[in-house]
């Protein structure tokens, strides 16, 4: 088998840890002995055992005391570089110094600055046969959410929203009105499980009254992220429930109240996109989806931040209602979802 083949099985690992290890990123870690497998592991949930410590653990729960000769062969897999500093956990790179592994193969070496080298470095220094680069690309998109928060300091930034066949986003008199079905409704809640928060206005919020919750689909709600400047969002809407974490965004007060927690900001009508993100980031919310309304949408866009925008559009048409969005991103993917048709754009510009 190739090097690709087993980072392609790393990550096929790592991305069973979505929406459980941020704001770490995905990593998966597979252990070979004469082209065969002995050992996997990924990383299952922020502050418990990393990848490469699962990995060596499957071996020794699967091999006892065959197990230290065989590490002493074996060639470890990883898409991203074994870390090299104390943080929740020990250091990756230790361990496979400690079991004197024969050769380690990476994907991605890790931006961030405690790492970033050191943990080659650590391998090296202990003789362990380093490659890395393998499906550096596929890697680095892999996680791009993690590397957007180390190297743009801010979240991944998805843009969401469905459009008509002709081209509306809302009703004329913002009342909600259902455009796309029921599976793209489904996929829209499993998309919640893998992101940390979920963004959306006062107008939205008072208009739709959406929960933003994950209930269609199994796995964590994503924290609600409102902006409600002067805090006029009825306390009995849903985003007030104890369904998942709320942040308001707001210019009156900084408060925590239950699950509730008020953020104040100064002068919200400028460079509102850039103080959220920011906010954001200093928050670690490594990933956030806008679903709108078109306001907060338009000043994402006209800021270009954003990273990715998921666009559904319907069969049917409108008679009249507000314009969406204008999107200008590179078109990746093009899929139907039920007679919704999904269409995926990456900005390149940023």
């Amino acid at each position: 088998m190739t090097h690709e083949f087993y980072i392609k099985r790393c990550l096929e690992l790592a991305v069973l840890g979505i929406g459980n290890v941020s704001p770490n990123p995905m990593v998966g870690c597979v252990i070979v002995v004469d082209d065969k497998i002995i050992g996997e592991g990924y990383h299952q949930k922020y502050g418990e055992a990393h990848a490469e410590p699962n990995a060596v653990k499957a071996v020794i729960d699967r091999f006892g005391a065959d197990a230290e000769t065989l590490l002493q062969q074996a060639t470890a897999y990883v898409n991203l570089e074994p870390c090299a500093h104390f943080g929740k956990t020990p250091p990756c790179a230790d361990l496979f110094v400690k079991h004197k592994l024969k050769k380690v193969v990476i994907g991605n070496r890790d931006p961030f600055s405690g790492v970033d080298g050191k943990g080659i470095e650590k391998l090296k220094n202990a003789r362990i046969e380093v490659e890395s680069g393998i499906l550096d690309e596929e890697c680095k998109y892999f996680n791009r959410r993690f590397f957007s928060r180390i190297q743009k300091q801010r979240p991944y930034i998805i843009l969401k929203w469905a459009e008509t066949a002709n081209g509306y986003f809302s009703t004329l008199d913002g009342h909600q009105k259902w455009i796309s079905g029921a599976l793209a409704k489904r996929l829209t809640h499993q998309w919640r499980t893998e992101e940390d928060a979920i963004l959306i206005g006062k107008q939205t919020a008072i208009m739709d009254n959406p929960q933003l919750t994950s209930r269609e689909w199994p796995g964590k709600n994503p924290v609600r992220l409102v902006i409600d400047k002067d805090l006029q969002v009825p306390q009995s809407n849903h985003i007030f429930n104890s369904a998942a974490k709320t942040i308001i965004f707001n210019e009156v007060k900084t408060d925590v109240i239950d699950n509730v927690h008020y953020i104040q900001m100064e002068d919200m009508h400028f460079y509102l996109a850039q103080k959220i993100a920011f906010q954001l980031y200093l928050m670690d919310v490594q990933s956030v989806i806008i679903e709108g309304g078109a306001n907060i949408l338009n000043q994402f866009l006209t800021a270009n931040l954003w990273d990715e925008a998921r666009v559904f559009t319907a069969p049917n048409s409108w008679p009249n209602g507000l314009r969406s969005p204008i999107i200008n991103g590179e078109l990746r993917e093009q899929i139907h979802i039920g007679l919704d048709k999904l269409s995926i754009y990456i900005n390149h510009t940023i």
